[in-house]
């Protein structure tokens, strides 16, 4: 694997932590969500949002540009991820308990966003299978901008984005999207930029 040790975007276990608590790639990419199905998410307001199931869509937040963080780099973008054996990694390291939990929650084949974050223009890039395996890329890149007028409009008109974490708990590095906004996002990608 190159560079063993880049920032992913979601969570594993406490004792799976990167440098400083960070997003860090792991050689077991198979194992470590499913060894974590016995932890219980907390109830949250996106959990009561979403029923008794939390949730069957996902974002997943990752850096895509190189960043050094206590010396390792914590780059890891979609293409990385492409790039992967089997298109497949495995997401460890978050520190927020909420992100962790709801990394926790997911299932197999669950579909997730993957979101380019702290970058110079952040965005959606593609689709992924938990526990993560490269999808597709999005027929375009979807940028937090629009997804911002998006949900500004929503939050007066009671669109599909009015509550959307993205913008509600920007900090998490897993949020849960209801299938609304799951498919909303989708449905954006066959027009033009607003």
């Amino acid at each position: 694997m190159p560079k063993p040790r880049k920032r992913l975007g979601g969570a594993a276990g406490p004792d799976n932590k990167g440098p400083a608590g960070k997003h860090t790639k792991t050689k077991n990419p198979a194992g470590a969500l499913a060894a974590m199905g016995n932890s219980s998410p907390e109830k949250t307001s996106a959990s009561k949002n979403c029923g008794k199931n939390l949730s069957s869509y996902w974002l997943m937040k990752s850096e895509p540009e190189s960043r050094l963080e206590k010396g390792v780099d914590v780059k890891f973008s979609i293409e990385d991820l492409k790039a992967e054996p089997k298109q497949t990694a495995c997401w460890d390291g978050v520190r927020n308990y909420q992100a962790r939990n709801f990394l926790r929650a997911m299932k197999l084949e669950q579909e997730a966003f993957f979101y380019h974050s702290n970058c110079k223009e952040p965005g959606i890039a593609g689709l992924v299978k938990v526990d993560v395996q490269f999808v597709r890329m999005m027929k375009r890149y979807i940028t937090l901008a629009e997804l911002k007028t998006h949900y500004q409009a929503h939050k007066t008109t009671g669109g599909p984005l009015k509550d959307m974490a993205l913008f509600t708990r920007q900090r998490l590095s897993v949020q849960t999207l209801t299938p609304e906004e799951f498919y909303f996002i989708l449905s954006l990608e066959e027009k033009e930029p607003s």
